[in-house]
Protein backbone atom coordinates (compact mmCIF):
# COMPACT_ATOMS: atom_id res chain seq x y z
CA UNK A 1 0.00 0.00 0.00
CA UNK A 2 1.78 3.42 -1.06
CA UNK A 3 2.09 5.99 1.48
CA UNK A 4 -0.66 8.28 0.40
CA UNK A 5 -3.61 5.62 0.28
CA UNK A 6 -2.11 4.68 3.87
CA UNK A 7 -2.28 8.20 4.78
CA UNK A 8 -5.54 8.95 3.78
CA UNK A 9 -6.94 5.51 5.12
CA UNK A 10 -5.23 6.78 8.49
CA UNK A 11 -7.14 9.82 8.52
CA UNK A 12 -10.40 8.49 7.98
CA UNK A 13 -10.02 6.29 10.95
CA UNK A 14 -8.98 8.82 12.57
CA UNK A 15 -11.99 10.98 11.48
CA UNK A 16 -14.47 7.90 12.53
CA UNK A 17 -12.72 7.85 15.63
CA UNK A 18 -13.63 11.66 16.55
CA UNK A 19 -17.18 11.16 15.27
CA UNK A 20 -17.28 8.26 17.80
CA UNK A 21 -16.19 10.26 20.39
CA UNK A 22 -18.48 13.29 19.70
CA UNK A 23 -21.55 10.67 19.53
CA UNK A 24 -20.86 8.98 22.88
CA UNK A 25 -20.03 12.73 24.33
CA UNK A 26 -23.05 14.12 23.45
CA UNK A 27 -25.04 11.09 24.17
CA UNK A 28 -23.70 11.24 27.77
CA UNK A 29 -24.54 14.81 27.71
CA UNK A 30 -27.95 14.11 26.56
CA UNK A 31 -28.07 11.16 29.74
CA UNK A 32 -27.10 14.03 31.90
CA UNK A 33 -29.41 16.02 30.54
CA UNK A 34 -32.29 13.97 30.67
CA UNK A 35 -31.54 12.76 34.33
CA UNK A 36 -31.20 16.36 35.22
CA UNK A 37 -34.45 17.29 33.88
CA UNK A 38 -36.19 13.58 35.61
CA UNK A 39 -34.97 14.92 38.80
CA UNK A 40 -35.77 18.86 38.61
CA UNK A 41 -39.26 17.30 37.55
CA UNK A 42 -39.56 14.53 40.52
CA UNK A 43 -37.92 17.81 42.97
CA UNK A 44 -40.64 20.24 41.91
CA UNK A 45 -43.63 17.00 42.30
CA UNK A 46 -42.49 16.25 45.59
CA UNK A 47 -42.35 19.25 47.11
CA UNK A 48 -45.18 22.16 47.19
CA UNK A 49 -44.33 25.13 48.66
CA UNK A 50 -47.35 26.39 51.11
CA UNK A 51 -44.84 29.66 52.24
CA UNK A 52 -42.18 31.58 51.09
CA UNK A 53 -41.31 34.10 53.22
CA UNK A 54 -37.71 34.05 52.21
CA UNK A 55 -39.33 35.85 48.47
CA UNK A 56 -41.14 38.26 50.03
CA UNK A 57 -44.34 36.47 49.04
CA UNK A 58 -47.37 36.39 51.24
CA UNK A 59 -49.96 35.53 48.32
CA UNK A 60 -52.54 33.70 49.25
CA UNK A 61 -52.14 34.51 53.27
CA UNK A 62 -54.71 35.99 54.68
CA UNK A 63 -55.47 37.43 58.40
CA UNK A 64 -58.30 35.81 60.76
CA UNK A 65 -58.84 37.98 64.02
CA UNK A 66 -59.96 36.30 66.92
CA UNK A 67 -59.06 39.06 69.93
CA UNK A 68 -57.10 41.78 68.79
CA UNK A 69 -54.48 41.55 65.80
CA UNK A 70 -51.14 40.17 66.02
CA UNK A 71 -49.31 41.80 63.28
CA UNK A 72 -47.31 39.73 61.06
CA UNK A 73 -45.36 41.45 58.22
CA UNK A 74 -42.28 40.35 56.16
CA UNK A 75 -38.83 41.01 57.74
CA UNK A 76 -35.25 41.14 56.83
CA UNK A 77 -32.02 40.15 58.79
CA UNK A 78 -28.47 39.90 57.12
CA UNK A 79 -29.74 40.06 53.80
CA UNK A 80 -32.38 36.89 54.55
CA UNK A 81 -35.98 37.76 54.16
CA UNK A 82 -39.14 35.96 56.76
CA UNK A 83 -42.40 36.38 58.35
CA UNK A 84 -42.21 38.07 61.83
CA UNK A 85 -45.37 37.99 64.30
CA UNK A 86 -45.54 40.43 67.52
CA UNK A 87 -48.61 39.42 69.90
CA UNK A 88 -49.57 42.45 72.59
CA UNK A 89 -52.49 41.14 74.28
CA UNK A 90 -53.68 39.64 70.76
CA UNK A 91 -54.71 37.04 68.75
CA UNK A 92 -54.90 36.38 65.21
CA UNK A 93 -53.74 33.89 62.62
CA UNK A 94 -52.54 34.04 59.32
CA UNK A 95 -54.14 30.77 57.49
CA UNK A 96 -53.84 30.32 53.80
CA UNK A 97 -56.60 27.80 52.25
CA UNK A 98 -54.03 24.84 50.65
CA UNK A 99 -55.24 21.35 48.86
CA UNK A 100 -52.46 19.22 50.09
CA UNK A 101 -52.36 15.11 49.03
CA UNK A 102 -51.19 14.10 52.02
CA UNK A 103 -50.12 10.14 50.41
CA UNK A 104 -48.04 11.66 48.22
CA UNK A 105 -45.79 14.44 50.54
CA UNK A 106 -47.05 13.88 53.83
CA UNK A 107 -44.13 15.48 55.27
CA UNK A 108 -44.75 19.34 56.73
CA UNK A 109 -40.98 21.34 57.12
CA UNK A 110 -40.39 24.85 58.54
CA UNK A 111 -38.19 27.02 60.12
CA UNK A 112 -38.79 28.94 63.28
CA UNK A 113 -37.42 30.95 65.92
CA UNK A 114 -38.42 32.43 69.02
CA UNK A 115 -37.40 36.50 69.61
CA UNK A 116 -39.59 37.27 72.97
CA UNK A 117 -40.33 34.06 74.79
CA UNK A 118 -43.58 33.96 77.28
CA UNK A 119 -43.14 32.63 80.89
CA UNK A 120 -43.91 29.57 81.58
CA UNK A 121 -47.73 28.51 81.68
CA UNK A 122 -50.35 25.91 82.15
CA UNK A 123 -50.95 25.41 78.66
CA UNK A 124 -53.59 23.18 79.49
CA UNK A 125 -56.00 25.33 81.06
CA UNK A 126 -58.20 28.06 78.81
CA UNK A 127 -56.77 30.80 81.18
CA UNK A 128 -52.92 30.38 79.76
CA UNK A 129 -53.83 29.16 75.84
CA UNK A 130 -50.82 31.24 74.99
CA UNK A 131 -48.02 30.52 72.64
CA UNK A 132 -45.50 32.00 70.93
CA UNK A 133 -45.58 30.17 67.77
CA UNK A 134 -48.10 27.66 66.25
CA UNK A 135 -48.23 26.10 63.17
CA UNK A 136 -51.83 24.41 62.85
CA UNK A 137 -52.09 21.86 60.30
CA UNK A 138 -56.20 21.93 58.89
CA UNK A 139 -58.42 19.18 57.38
CA UNK A 140 -62.26 18.91 57.10
CA UNK A 141 -64.57 15.48 58.15
CA UNK A 142 -67.09 16.86 56.82
CA UNK A 143 -69.03 19.73 54.24
CA UNK A 144 -69.68 22.14 57.50
CA UNK A 145 -66.76 24.50 59.35
CA UNK A 146 -67.81 22.24 62.29
CA UNK A 147 -66.06 19.23 60.77
CA UNK A 148 -62.69 21.20 60.67
CA UNK A 149 -59.87 19.36 62.92
CA UNK A 150 -56.35 20.32 63.42
CA UNK A 151 -52.85 19.24 64.14
CA UNK A 152 -51.60 22.02 66.53
CA UNK A 153 -47.32 22.04 66.48
CA UNK A 154 -46.75 24.48 69.10
CA UNK A 155 -43.41 26.09 71.00
CA UNK A 156 -45.03 25.64 74.39
CA UNK A 157 -43.45 28.29 77.05
CA UNK A 158 -42.63 24.97 79.60
CA UNK A 159 -40.28 21.92 79.57
CA UNK A 160 -43.13 19.58 78.52
CA UNK A 161 -42.96 16.08 79.32
CA UNK A 162 -46.57 15.40 77.86
CA UNK A 163 -46.28 14.64 73.97
CA UNK A 164 -49.69 16.18 73.06
CA UNK A 165 -53.09 17.33 75.09
CA UNK A 166 -56.61 18.41 73.57
CA UNK A 167 -57.10 22.45 72.97
CA UNK A 168 -58.98 23.37 76.09
CA UNK A 169 -61.41 25.06 73.90
CA UNK A 170 -62.17 21.98 71.65
CA UNK A 171 -60.50 18.16 71.30
CA UNK A 172 -61.23 18.90 67.52
CA UNK A 173 -57.71 20.58 68.17
CA UNK A 174 -54.77 18.03 69.42
CA UNK A 175 -51.58 20.60 70.71
CA UNK A 176 -48.48 18.86 70.03
CA UNK A 177 -45.35 20.69 71.58
CA UNK A 178 -42.28 20.54 69.01
CA UNK A 179 -40.13 22.83 70.88
CA UNK A 180 -40.37 24.57 74.79
CA UNK A 181 -38.18 27.59 76.22
CA UNK A 182 -35.65 25.20 77.03
CA UNK A 183 -34.97 25.60 73.64
CA UNK A 184 -32.48 28.30 72.98
CA UNK A 185 -34.03 32.05 71.83
CA UNK A 186 -33.59 33.99 69.01
CA UNK A 187 -32.11 30.86 67.07
CA UNK A 188 -33.50 29.10 63.85
CA UNK A 189 -34.80 25.78 64.53
CA UNK A 190 -35.89 23.43 61.23
CA UNK A 191 -38.27 21.44 61.79
CA UNK A 192 -39.98 18.02 60.12
CA UNK A 193 -42.83 16.24 60.87
CA UNK A 194 -44.98 13.40 59.09
CA UNK A 195 -48.58 14.49 59.15
CA UNK A 196 -50.17 11.49 57.65
CA UNK A 197 -48.42 9.39 60.47
CA UNK A 198 -49.46 12.18 63.34
CA UNK A 199 -52.98 12.35 62.15
CA UNK A 200 -53.73 8.47 62.24
CA UNK A 201 -52.15 9.02 65.59
CA UNK A 202 -53.96 11.62 67.15
CA UNK A 203 -57.12 11.36 65.47
CA UNK A 204 -56.98 7.77 64.39
CA UNK A 205 -57.97 8.69 60.46
CA UNK A 206 -55.67 9.85 57.50
CA UNK A 207 -57.55 12.29 54.94
CA UNK A 208 -56.91 12.21 51.39
CA UNK A 209 -55.95 15.62 51.66
CA UNK A 210 -55.08 18.38 53.87
CA UNK A 211 -57.21 21.98 53.53
CA UNK A 212 -55.38 24.22 55.24
CA UNK A 213 -52.28 25.42 56.82
CA UNK A 214 -52.50 28.82 59.61
CA UNK A 215 -49.48 30.69 61.42
CA UNK A 216 -50.30 32.27 64.93
CA UNK A 217 -48.84 33.92 67.69
CA UNK A 218 -51.00 35.32 70.17
CA UNK A 219 -51.20 36.18 74.22
CA UNK A 220 -54.94 37.26 74.33
CA UNK A 221 -55.56 35.38 77.05
CA UNK A 222 -52.51 35.71 79.24
CA UNK A 223 -51.89 39.98 78.43
CA UNK A 224 -48.10 39.17 77.94
CA UNK A 225 -45.93 39.84 74.59
CA UNK A 226 -44.79 37.50 72.40
CA UNK A 227 -42.49 37.57 69.56
CA UNK A 228 -41.83 35.07 66.92
CA UNK A 229 -39.86 34.46 63.21
CA UNK A 230 -41.87 32.02 60.61
CA UNK A 231 -39.08 30.62 57.83
CA UNK A 232 -40.55 29.18 54.72
CA UNK A 233 -42.87 26.47 54.65
CA UNK A 234 -43.16 23.37 52.46
CA UNK A 235 -44.90 19.99 52.21
CA UNK A 236 -42.38 17.15 51.01
CA UNK A 237 -42.20 13.26 50.12
CA UNK A 238 -39.42 12.69 52.17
Amino acid sequence: MDSSKSSSLYFERMDILKANRIILTLFSSLIFLFTLGNFAKSSNFNELVVGKFSSVDLEGWKNKVFAGETNYQISQENGEYFLQAESDKTASALYKKINVDITKTPYLNWSWRIDHALPILDEKNKKSDDFAARIYVVFKTGFTPLSAKALNYVWSSGDQTDTHWPNPYTDKAIMIPIRCNLDEAEKWMHEKVNVKKDLLKYFNKVPNKINGIAIMTDTDNTKYFAKASYGDIYFSSK
